[in-house]
C-alpha cells in the first residue's frame, strides 16, 4: 500500500488488509484488485467516516471475491 503518514488511523488500521502478496494464484489476482481500487480511494479522498466505511465495505467484497475464487480453484477447470 502508498504511504500512509499522516492518514487517520482508521485508514492505516483497514488498509493493512488489503494486503495480497501473501496469497497463491489465482486469489491473489482476485484480492490486487481490491487492493488497486482501495489504494486509488485513499489516493484520492480525504480521511473521514465515508472513507473508512467503503473501504470496510470493499473489504467485505474482497474477502467474498477471494472466497468466490478458492472455490472456484477447488473444483478444478471446467
Amino acid at each position: 500500500m502508498q504511504n500512509l503518514e499522516g492518514r487517520h488511523p482508521g485508514t492505516v488500521g483497514i488498509a493493512r488488509y488489503f494486503a495480497y502478496e501473501h496469497l497463491k494464484t489465482p486469489l491473489r489476482g482476485v484480492s490486487k484488485q481490491c487492493h488497486d481500487l482501495a489504494e486509488q480511494m485513499i489516493g484520492t479522498r480525504p480521511d473521514g467516516p465515508e472513507l473508512t466505511a467503503g473501504l470496510r465495505k470493499l473489504l467485505e467484497a474482497k474477502d467474498c471475491f477471494v472466497r468466490a475464487a478458492l472455490d472456484t480453484a477447488q473444483e478444478g477447470p471446467r
